[in-house]
């Protein structure tokens, strides 16, 4: 079962804001009055992307003859929500109406990917509803509009932010969280990510050829819209409510408390507490991995706008001690401290995911398995394995790392208990690494120890999804493939959580 559908643009929405065509192929805010937008204002590193064009398929010497962001937002179906909001932008008078307008828009276009990827109404656009992408670079046109408007009124820097950050949480299905009050229901909140590793990859020869790999999609967001506001009823006879929502593969939103204020407000003690709160992100290989050790460090790969808050340096890993960029620090809303310390928050966190039912849920024995999968047990689409290994300094004063539980075991339970990290000791990277994935988990995790809870918390990270039989087309049959099995089979461990909640 469903929640019921809202009214959206994939479901005939037009007559709220989302109603003209995008007549641009980068930047710039299309068929608006040219006095409501400068497009001279600097977009920033994320939005830069929307002008990127790939290689013609068969003809790499030439590009192709659309960027692949018009595609990507043709091909979901949204082509009219960048212009309608820059119409509307230019009729707006005052800071409030700004506010309302971009987090119905934001509203709107979540409801509008999440009823698309469910097949509510008529699935518009020509790629696959199941296609996370569509939302990514909408979202994206989006707030380029927002960055470059020349407001009738004055329109602080910082005014301009907030509305770019309400457009933009709103539009990741943040807001829209409704779990119903109770006894006798079970509410799990769960997460996916962006797109992420968009630039590099195999360019053409053609002039300003994109690399491919601006192809990248998330199943883990594909995933997010697929479960998003739908129930089921358990074998308990309880009626599991899902919601979903979508983190940026930034460090400057999660810093600013973008996980903390989705999740949070359901953690606090009140009627429609959660019972299960998950992360989940995209990793490698044909597997699914259950982290059980989240780490507080800050890895050296940048996020999708290039901030990188603790580079290596020289090849060598910054330490933790003392230093703020490398240590993921809480906001102050949230139970942040006051002042730094290397131990509040902890350098670890661990998951409670049931991992024992979730592995015997043989949650793949009914996914078809894509092309190319290469997991050894061909009755099921993925493996599942309780992922246990972790990277230490067991000397925060030093830049010797000690890596416990590597390989884990692929069997369950496992041979021998895996070893925790030491007393005292400075993170490095947990289960999931130190990258954006690893921060949610430790985030997520943290805030259900804050809140003094005892529910299944925890980070699911699923294979990779990105295998395309071509060089450079936008989609293709295998790269469909592995998004619909991951998907399903991720939905399957969601559910496998929530039965056991």
């Amino acid at each position: 079962m469903n929640r019921p559908t809202r009214r959206s643009v994939a479901a005939g929405g037009a007559a709220l804001l989302l109603t003209a065509g995008l007549g641009v192929a980068a930047a710039a805010p299309a068929q608006a009055r040219a006095d409501c937008f400068d497009r001279s204002i600097p977009l920033s590193v994320e939005e830069s992307r929307l002008g990127y064009t790939l290689p013609d398929n068969d003809n790499p010497d030439v590009l192709q003859s659309e960027t692949f962001a018009r595609q990507m937002v043709d091909g979901g179906g949204f082509g009219d929500v960048a212009p309608s909001l820059a119409r509307h932008l230019c009729r707006v008078r005052s800071s409030a109406a700004a506010i309302r307008l971009v987090k119905q828009t934001g509203e709107e276009l979540w409801r509008s990917a999440v009823d698309r990827a469910q097949h509510r109404g008529d699935v518009r656009g020509s790629l696959p509803a199941s296609d996370d992408r569509p939302l990514y670079w909408t979202r994206l046109q989006a707030t380029a509009a927002l960055r470059q408007w020349t407001p009738a009124f004055s329109l602080s820097s910082r005014a301009r932010a907030s509305l770019i950050t309400a457009f933009d949480r709103a539009a990741r299905g943040m807001s829209d969280i409704d779990f119903p009050a109770g006894k006798g229901v079970k509410r799990v909140i769960a997460s996916g990510f962006d797109p992420y590793t968009l630039d590099g990859g195999q360019t053409g020869p053609a002039p300003g050829s994109a690399g491919n790999n601006i192809r990248h999609g998330n199943p883990s967001g594909a995933t997010a819209l697929a479960l998003d506001g739908t129930r089921y009823r358990a074998a308990d006879g309880k009626v599991t409510y899902i919601e979903m929502y979508v983190l940026p593969v930034n460090y400057t939103e999660f810093a600013a408390g973008y996980l903390e204020d989705t999740v949070g407000p359901f953690m606090r003690p009140g009627p429609r507490r959660v019972d299960a709160s998950l992360t989940v992100s995209q990793a490698g290989g044909s597997v699914f991995n259950l982290e059980q050790w989240n780490g507080r460090y800050h890895g050296a790969y940048p996020g999708n706008d290039l901030s990188q808050p603790c580079p290596s340096q020289n090849g060598v890993p910054q330490l933790a001690v003392g230093n703020h960029g490398c240590n993921t620090s809480v906001v102050t809303r949230w139970g942040g401290p006051a002042a730094f310390d290397l131990n509040t928050p902890p350098q670890w966190t661990t998951a409670t995911l049931p991992v024992g039912p979730m592995i015997k849920a043989d949650t793949g024995a009914s996914v078809p398995r894509p092309p190319g999968d290469t997991w050894p047990d061909t009755s099921v689409a993925f493996g599942v394995v309780w992922h246990t290994n972790y990277t230490e300094f067991p000397d925060c004063t030093s830049t010797t790392r000690v890596t416990r539980n590597n390989p884990p075991p692929t069997e369950f339970p496992p041979p021998a208990p895996p070893t925790p990290p030491d007393a005292g000791s400075c993170s490095h990277s947990g289960g999931g690494g130190n990258y954006l994935s690893n921060e949610s988990a430790y985030r997520n995790t943290l805030l259900r120890d804050r809140m003094g809870l005892k529910i299944p918390a925890g980070h699911i990270h699923t294979p990779d999804m990105q295998h395309f039989e071509t060089a450079f087309n936008v989609s293709d049959p295998t790269f469909n493939a592995w998004r619909t099995a991951i998907v399903a089979q991720g939905g399957n461990l969601i559910h496998a959580v929530a039965d056991n909640s």
